[in-house]
């Protein structure tokens, strides 16, 4: 008497096949939903104070060096100190209550607790100066952010897409597309002519081995 249906015999085939569509989709799934691209791209915390880009580096044109004072010679761009909001908001818009918290701030000393946008791990080491001074352009890294009124990543900040920056940098020089005059580095708008090559501040020679940026 037979105890199993027939059908049964079937079953390792099924599972072997199974399995051999579950794998794809699974290392696809990984590749797809643990990326920066899904995981990081699109984060838009919201801020204690509602600044906007959109005004102040787009419609007004400040230029980026005026708030973030550290990009051209150190390697973190700086948060604006409260002092800064207040060279002009001591005299500009000064009843507003989107800005109660920056008078507040200017008062009492105690700073903004800015919520930051674009972070790399502790174990990434990144220097916006050597960026900037070898000509490549906050839109980089940071897209269009003079017409962003909240500050978003565009970008996903991994390595790969590092890697592939710094490759293309060091085969291409002043013909990468990544780099652009010095002049121009802060410029949102600036387009490179179909034939322009641009000479480097300096021959530039990004890193590829792991030192450069872990240390």
């Amino acid at each position: 008497m037979q105890i199993f249906p027939r059908s049964l015999n079937k079953l390792p085939l099924v599972a072997g096949a199974g399995a051999a569509l579950a794998l794809p989709a699974v290392v696809f799934a990984v590749w797809y939903w643990f990326s920066p691209w899904y995981t990081d791209v699109g984060y838009e915390p919201r801020q204690p104070v509602a600044y906007s880009h959109r005004l102040h580096a787009g419609e007004l044109g400040i230029d980026c060096r005026y708030c973030h004072t550290g990009v051209e010679k150190s390697p973190v761009a700086m948060v604006p100190p409260t002092q800064t909001c207040m060279n002009c908001h001591a005299s500009v818009k000064t009843d507003s209550a989107k800005l109660a918290l920056v008078r507040d701030s200017w008062k009492t000393g105690k700073p903004i607790q800015w919520v930051k946008v674009h972070k790399e791990p502790d174990y990434v080491f990144f220097d916006h100066s050597v960026h900037v001074s070898g000509g490549v352009g906050c839109v980089s890294c940071h897209g269009r952010i003079d017409q962003e009124e909240v500050v978003r990543q565009t970008q996903p900040l991994s390595m790969g897409w590092c890697l592939e920056c710094h490759r293309d940098v060091k085969q291409n020089q002043g013909a990468s597309a990544f780099i652009r005059p010095v002049s121009q580095v802060t410029n949102m708008e600036w387009v490179r002519k179909s034939d322009e090559v641009v000479t480097p501040p300096r021959p530039l020679n990004p890193p590829e081995n792991c030192g450069g940026c872990h240390r």
